[in-house]
């Protein structure tokens, strides 16, 4: 749980950072600052936006996004390992490649550079039926750069380099709008201050200055959007479709969501357990619905086996997760 903080290091690193964003935008964005609230705008905002007429595949918006990146300085690391089992038992963000420096008090981290990051969350947000909200999924390609930095110009400057790879993917700044809290928020003994991007009306990421409340030296920044979300703020497809393709209509979305997720799960070789990251496989697999599975679930597994081996090698192959997955269902 994150709580808000009024710490004499946030706050001075608060007021350095108006200043660093000013710096890194330039004279081109306008900027509202509202007590704490701070919003930056490109003044062209009411230009028409027109996505592209053939949207990339996946693998096209990955290698772009390394190519930027690492144009960037920011080279693209591993994959965290999936089942995590420290205070989470899952990998839940890419942030968690900074826990030995800003948790455990090591000069280290465990990844550094342009990291996509497949995820699992339970905390995506649902509608008056329980269902997930568009933009929301049980799992998630999260896109990040993490690194450690030494100062606010570092932080300034990777912004910079963000908005330049937008703009290489297609987005123009005049669609992008920055907003957020100029307070720090505190979880346990790491504090840290959010903005958030949004594209039109889609929000798709944020960036994060983080520190260890005991040693504020120890910087680092966690440039975070979704590779699903970006998708979906770039060509402004129907949220189902762009995820699950010909797939849409032929299940629940509650089921589609969880073969999703239980493909990813069982692939990393997490397979159904009473308790522990097993656990969290028996649960994802418990939410398909066995009728709208009558005939199986190969074919979409085989689809979602493609997707998540584009960021990461599965260790089971996907037969094997589609025998698991129907023999739990009917246990």
């Amino acid at each position: 749980m994150l709580t808000r903080v009024d710490s004499t290091v946030g706050s001075d690193l608060a007021q350095q950072l108006l200043t660093v964003l000013r710096a890194a935008l330039g004279t081109h964005w306008e900027f509202t600052v509202d007590d704490h609230h701070i919003e930056a705008r490109h003044p062209d905002r009411g230009t028409p936006y027109r996505p592209p007429r053939r949207p990339p595949s996946w693998r096209d918006l990955l290698d772009s996004l390394e190519t930027s990146f690492a144009r960037d300085g920011a080279p693209r690391a591993g994959c965290l390992p999936l089942r995590w089992g420290r205070e989470t038992e899952l990998t839940i963000s890419a942030i968690q490649a900074l826990d030995p420096l800003l948790k455990d008090g090591q000069p280290r981290t465990h990844r550094s550079g342009f990291l996509p990051q497949p995820v699992v969350r339970f905390t995506g947000q649902r509608d008056a039926t329980g269902q997930l909200k568009d933009g929301f999924l049980t799992s998630f390609v999260n896109i990040s750069r993490v690194q450690r930095i030494g100062s606010l110009d570092e932080y300034g400057a990777i912004l910079d380099g963000w908005l330049t790879v937008l703009s290489r993917l297609g987005f123009h700044a005049r669609h992008v709008s920055i907003e957020g809290e100029l307070h720090s928020w505190r979880r346990r003994q790491v504090e840290g201050i959010t903005l958030r991007f949004r594209h039109l009306e889609h929000a798709f990421g944020d960036i994060v200055l983080l520190w260890n409340n005991e040693h504020p030296d120890r910087m680092a920044v966690d440039l975070g959007s979704g590779l699903e979300r970006l998708a979906w703020a770039r060509t402004q497809e129907h949220w189902p479709e762009l995820i699950y393709g010909s797939f849409v209509g032929s299940a629940p979305p509650a089921a589609l969501d969880a073969i999703r997720t239980a493909t990813l799960l069982v692939g990393h070789g997490i397979t159904p357990a009473a308790r522990g990251a097993g656990g969290i496989t028996r649960r994802v697999i418990g939410a398909i619905d066995r009728d709208a599975a009558r005939l199986g679930v190969s074919a979409l597994v085989r689809e979602m086996y493609s997707y998540w081996s584009l960021v990461g090698a599965l260790h089971v192959p996907w037969p094997e997760i589609t025998r698991t997955i129907e023999e739990e269902m009917h246990l």
